[in-house]
């Protein structure tokens, strides 16, 4: 890979990861929506499913129209490692803004109290996760906002370097030279 085509493949990916972001916000403010309405917390699980599909079709667009239609696997998967990296950097500053000056302990207070309702005590009690919960409970609410941003910018770049490999070798396409 040229130098040229290297900073050509970070500025797509860079705005493909603009696009990524959003989806991942959206579907953020869904998941947090859906707290109290459960058709918001399946619109925010559906998103999230679309992200490797998204993923895909974003690198199709990139072979198709950029590379004109050949793409290497080790290419395509630094696409969308790049791509998710890109987005992860977005959607943490997004999260913490939010922890850090929306929340004010909404998500938190909201899982407590299904957590502690009566629903919720009898299966801890019947699966005897009651001890294991409170303390995840505990660890939770010690945790600062950058806590929780750290730990999903690192889960979300982590899963672009997992899911890039096979969203890679599905869209790997070389040109047939005659």
């Amino acid at each position: 890979m040229t130098p040229v085509e290297y900073v050509q493949l970070k500025a797509f990916a860079r705005q493909d990861g603009l696009l990524l972001a959003v989806l991942w916000i959206v579907s953020f403010a869904c998941y947090v929506y859906g707290v109290s309405n459960p058709l918001w917390s399946m619109m925010a699980i559906v998103l999230i499913v679309v992200t490797p599909f998204f993923a895909a079709k974003r690198l199709r667009k990139f072979r198709d129209e950029d590379r004109d239609g050949s793409i290497s696997l080790l290419r395509g998967w630094a696409y969308v490692a790049y791509m998710f990296f890109y987005a992860s950097l977005l959607f943490a500053l997004a999260q913490y803004v939010y922890f850090a000056f929306l929340d004010k302990g909404f998500l938190f207070a909201s899982l407590q109290s299904t957590i502690m309702s009566a629903e919720g005590q009898q299966m801890l009690t019947r699966y005897g996760m009651q001890d294991a919960v409170d303390e995840s409970l505990r660890t939770m609410q010690s945790m600062r906002p950058i806590d929780y941003v750290l730990n999903m910018l690192t889960m979300n770049i982590a899963a672009g370097f997992v899911l890039g490999v096979p969203i890679a070798a599905m869209m790997k396409k070389t040109k047939i030279e005659n």
